[in-house]
């Protein structure tokens, strides 16, 4: 009995045929797992950078927009349509035409006197901090935060939502 036991083990030893399948088997879930991962990070990073992209589009429109020549334009909420959907008015379609599923105007936040800064002259040379035609330079800004569920892979790994801020400032020049 000792002498079959030991040629079957013998033979099972030389075979080679189940070896793919054994390596396989370990192999495919953490190939599976870094293809996931893969996807995962790739979208977060797209939605990122359409959301900084939104922004810095948002933060244009608000620096040139003037009130001043036409007291109707509702500036802050236009920067903020502009950049959640791309476009000024959304016509109540704001949630279904943003850049990023879940990213609305309410939460893009629009300050328009983020910094104000006085223009001085240096008396020893006559220079300007800043060149400008009236007595303060303004700085818009535009921010927000976006919490990034994703697909499953994130939660499964125990990492859960991930929330990420982005803002845009430019110097207000108007129209």
């Amino acid at each position: 009995m000792l002498a079959g036991l030991s040629s079957i083990l013998r033979r099972f030893g030389l075979e080679e045929r189940g070896a793919v399948l054994v390596e396989m088997t370990l192999i495919t879930p953490l190939m599976i797992s870094l293809s996931a991962g893969v996807f995962e990070f790739g979208n977060l990073f797209h939605q990122k950078l359409l959301i900084e992209t939104g922004l810095n589009d948002g933060a244009r429109y608000a620096a040139r927009c003037n009130q001043t020549f036409n007291p109707s334009l509702d500036c802050a909420t236009y920067a903020a349509n502009i950049a959640a959907t791309g476009t000024y008015n959304c016509g109540g379609n704001c949630g279904i035409a943003s850049r990023v599923t879940g990213w609305l105007p309410t939460a893009v936040a629009v300050d328009p006197n983020y910094l104000v800064i006085p223009v001085t002259t240096d008396v020893s040379t006559g220079l300007q901090n800043y060149s400008s035609s009236s007595l303060n330079v303004r700085v818009v800004r535009l921010s927000t935060s976006f919490t990034y569920t994703g697909a499953s892979l994130l939660n499964y790994l125990g990492l859960g939502p991930i929330t990420f801020s982005a803002a845009h400032e430019e110097r207000y020049i108007g129209w």
